[in-house]
């Protein structure tokens, strides 16, 4: 199975990527994570992006706030899926919202909510599955269980208000 890359622009993102993290090992996907910032590491972010997919990697995550860039290079610099993940820092994460989904033509990346990190892993995991049927396994009974989870929760509202 192909790795996931995990990128974080600060330290300060890891509370929000936590969820990322444990829904990759949930679903058994092996990851790396890495701080590198777009603005202060640009040469090792673009390195890193560039030689992606020879390091065996699938696809790419990258979480930012604020200005919130490092998707839009990694993205310049490889043709694997990126997948942006705003994170609240300022302006309610709407700044960062801004700069990951206003990509130039010929650069996309893939965009979740702002500190939608656990729907980040859900994607990834989604787009490794078009080549891993264990893996669309383990999401159709994520599915399965949510639908579940739901009608467990109506259940319990009729019991209520009835």
């Amino acid at each position: 199975m192909k790795k996931v890359a995990v990128l974080m622009g600060s330290d300060s993102d890891l509370p929000v990527m936590e969820k990322t993290f444990k829904r990759l090992k949930d679903f058994g996907i092996p990851f790396e994570a890495h701080i590198m910032s777009a603005h202060r590491t640009p040469e090792k972010a673009a390195d890193f992006s560039a030689n992606a997919r020879k390091n065996g990697f699938g696809v790419i995550i990258a979480a930012a706030g604020m200005a919130a860039h490092l998707a839009g290079v990694l993205a310049a610099h490889t043709t694997l899926p990126v997948i942006g993940i705003p994170i609240k820092s300022s302006l309610d994460g709407f700044d960062a919202l801004l700069a990951v989904v206003q990509m130039p033509p010929g650069i996309p990346v893939a965009t979740v909510a702002i500190d939608g990190s656990d729907n980040a892993a859900i994607l990834a995991a989604q787009i490794l599955s078009v080549s891993d049927d264990a893996l669309a396994e383990k999401l159709i009974a994520m599915k399965a269980d949510m639908k579940e989870k739901v009608s467990q929760k109506d259940s319990q509202l009729q019991e209520k208000i009835s």
